[in-house]
């Protein structure tokens, strides 16, 4: 079975994702070396993986070398997907516990996951300019959010790339672990620290702890469901 992504796969709106894009030449030029290394990795900006409807939207920060990037699917064969996919499958919104690859049969169930950042970074670290490059591909995402939907920010940067897309200031939604912030067009804007191996491996953020921010999330959404639900 293959395990990685063919860029024919992408079949998201323009608008949020764009395959081709190259705005920031270091990372264009890094994935062009990548590429070279691993002709056999997805190598392009990572889309977002999910329903545009979807009433939960997941932002993480970058796509890992040999996780994302590799795949093409969001936090698949990163170990952050590890607690994050079988998090996700624990409360209902995926199929399967895991994400092996873009041809797994795995499907998200009224949940979307995006980047902050599409492009892998060196060393996992975007620039602040990379960072607000990609803003307008991640406004254009959380612009599809129904009203009454949920934004998980895995960390700081996704915090605050998800604020400045929804154009809010961060510091007035100051981030922290279970932080919960009421946002303009009924969306709430719930935080996490993100599900990295260093951040579980130190025990900073544990199971527990993760799944804690899903069962807010949860009655969040059950308490706002659509009229037509």
């Amino acid at each position: 079975m293959n395990r990685l992504a063919s860029r024919d796969h992408v079949v998201v709106s323009r608008a949020v994702y764009d395959v081709d894009c190259r705005r920031c030449t270091r990372l264009a030029h890094f994935l062009d070396d990548v590429r070279a290394q691993h002709p056999g990795y997805f190598c392009a900006p990572v889309p977002p993986f999910g329903d545009l409807s979807a009433r939960l939207i997941i932002v993480g920060l970058a796509p890992g070398m040999h996780g994302a990037n590799a795949s093409g699917r969001p936090f698949t064969g990163d170990y952050a997907g590890i607690l994050l996919y079988a998090t996700l499958h624990k409360f209902g919104f995926a199929t399967q516990p895991e994400s092996t690859g873009v041809d797994d049969g795995l499907r998200l169930i009224g949940a979307r996951i995006t980047n902050a950042v599409k492009c892998l970074p060196p060393a996992n670290k975007p620039l602040p300019a990379e960072i607000r490059n990609c803003n307008d591909y991640l406004a254009a995402d959380l612009a599809q959010a129904p009203a009454g939907s949920a934004v998980l920010a895995l960390g700081t940067v996704a915090h605050e790339a998800s604020l400045r897309a929804l154009s809010l200031v961060p510091r007035e939604y100051p981030f922290g672990h279970a932080s919960e912030h009421a946002l303009p067009g009924d969306l709430r804007l719930f935080d996490s620290y993100h599900c990295s191996r260093y951040n579980t491996n130190t025990r900073r953020l544990s199971t527990a702890m993760f799944e804690a921010v899903f069962e807010r999330i949860v009655q969040h959404l059950k308490a706002h469901r659509p009229l037509s639900a």
